[in-house]
């Protein structure tokens, strides 16, 4: 930026997250399962639901990546990352309306125009979002970044849940699910017009041929990791047909729920074990730790971003609400989530200064299992918010205190094409969970009807377990020289 930092510029600049995660918080844990629900029924939801995150989620890292490219070299005179943003809002526009529309559907064929709806906004979405990455790098000095990095953060989480919960979700509860979803593309549109007021000047150098050796790498890893799920699915859907010979639901629960864990833990050590050797070579072997890293990463996200997926159906099954009265409490419940990773975030900087890193990802793992222990074990929507808000200070400190974990055990001339894989470990954390756990919990629904919501606890006690498995992981990460003053 060739002039003075202003105040408005902290808001200019980060304020399209507040947009697109608005969006992403209505759709994710609010839009999608219910109207999934309504086209399959219950037998299929889960299994519908984690193929339709499966695909966005792998569809969303690929556009994510290739637009990140183009907007780099962007020539035109207003600005590198504009265009980009603006496309990209006037595409979520058109495919949110598909969404919407897609509600006045039944069965099948909504279920199937929702899906190309979802992928097409994934599209149009990631568009604007790689673009608007692109902003602290290109405008703001180094040393400035960790302040705007901190508003980039309450806009992208705190904000938005407290948001949808107070004003989008009465909508969905209502039955209005076309109020939510114009609410929700209110404020991005908002957020971009505001966007549209930071100064970008054109890129006046002249950039070397495009390398789209990066890409092809990254679109590699995505396939790989996409085969690597869809087979671990398969391979519980094959532990299903077996566990029909056991009588005892005891016994089907440990075998359904052994055969979901190992399925979902070979998916993250093998998924990370391929993206890191296709990445980085030979040079894996000398950066162990990494790799560890990258594990304990990915083991912890799959448990964060499927409770939050699959909450609605929880609680529907848990506390007996119907479909649509289950949105508000599941939007109250991501609310207590969003505060506690907000308060926790903050603290987490001065915690990992005073006990180290790789301390405080491991309390974070242990206050994550504990959390879902907890949320698992409620009998009311009060004990279920206190697991919440133990899953949401584990959140907030693993956030911060892994990735600076992170950028410790990277070579510092390599750090941005280490650090790349863990964007797969995030979009591959949601689809990991998602499609090979939906299965899970449908195989109880339609062999234990008269045991409502048995297969989403054992579900969620999955995901606790994969927050012990993060926290096995991280023993094996070596680098650990914690700062105690």
């Amino acid at each position: 930026m060739n002039r003075a930092i202003r105040w408005y510029d902290y808001i200019t600049i980060n304020i399209y997250y507040l947009g697109i995660s608005t969006l992403s918080q209505t759709l994710t844990p609010l839009v999608l399962p219910l109207l999934v629900q309504k086209f399959v029924g219950e037998a299929q939801k889960g299994t519908s639901l984690g193929t339709i995150r499966l695909w966005g989620l792998m569809v969303a890292l690929l556009v994510q990546a290739l637009m990140g490219i183009l907007s780099d070299r962007s020539p035109l005179r207003w600005g590198r990352r504009r265009p980009f943003i603006l496309a990209g809002t006037l595409g979520d526009l058109v495919f949110i309306a598909a969404i919407g529309f897609s509600a006045t559907m039944s069965e099948m064929n909504g279920y199937w125009f929702l899906f190309a709806a979802y992928l097409l906004l994934q599209v149009a979405s990631n568009t604007a979002h790689a673009a608007q990455q692109g902003f602290i790098p290109d405008l703001i000095p180094e040393h400035q970044r960790g302040r705007f990095s901190s508003i980039k953060a309450v806009f992208e989480v705190p904000l938005p849940v407290i948001l949808v919960s107070f004003a989008v979700a009465p909508f969905i509860k209502a039955g209005n699910m076309w109020g939510g979803l114009v609410l929700a593309a209110g404020v991005l549109v908002a957020a971009m017009l505001i966007t549209m007021l930071t100064r970008e000047d054109p890129l006046q150098l002249a950039l070397p041929k495009l390398d789209w050796t990066p890409f092809l790498r990254l679109a590699l890893m995505t396939g790989l990791f996409t085969i690597i799920i869809l087979a671990m699915g398969e391979a519980v859907k094959l532990a299903g047909l077996a566990a029909n010979t056991i009588t005892s639901i005891t016994g089907v629960l440990v075998v359904m729920g052994a055969a979901g864990l190992a399925a979902m833990a070979i998916a993250v050590a093998l998924g990370v074990w391929i993206s890191v050797r296709i990445s980085v070579g030979a040079a894996a072997g000398t950066h162990r730790s990494f790799t560890w890293w990258v594990v304990n990463r990915l083991a912890f996200l799959v448990g964060i971003f499927n409770l939050s997926t699959f909450a609605v159906y929880f609680l529907q099954a848990r506390l007996g609400f119907s479909q649509d009265q289950a949105a508000g409490p599941a939007a109250q419940l991501m609310m207590v989530v969003g505060v506690f990773v907000l308060i926790f975030a903050l603290l987490s900087g001065w915690l990992a200064d005073r006990f180290g890193h790789k301390r405080v990802v491991a309390v974070s793992c242990g206050v994550a299992a504990l959390g879902t222990l907890v949320t698992i074990l409620g009998t009311d929507l009060g004990i279920i918010f206190v697991g919440g808000g133990l899953i949401g200070a584990a959140a907030g400190l693993f956030y911060t205190a892994n990735w600076a974990l992170g950028t410790e055990l990277v070579p510092k001339e390599e750090a941005g094409r280490y650090l790349g894989i863990s964007n797969l470990a995030g979009a591959g954390a949601g689809a990991v969970g998602a499609y090979i756990g939906g299965p899970i919990a449908d195989y109880f629904t339609a062999r234990v009807p008269d045991v409502p919501g048995l297969g989403y606890v054992l579900l969620f006690a999955i995901y606790g377990v994969m927050f012990l498995l993060a926290l096995l992981a991280l023993a094996r990460v070596y680098k650990l020289t914690p700062k105690l003053v």
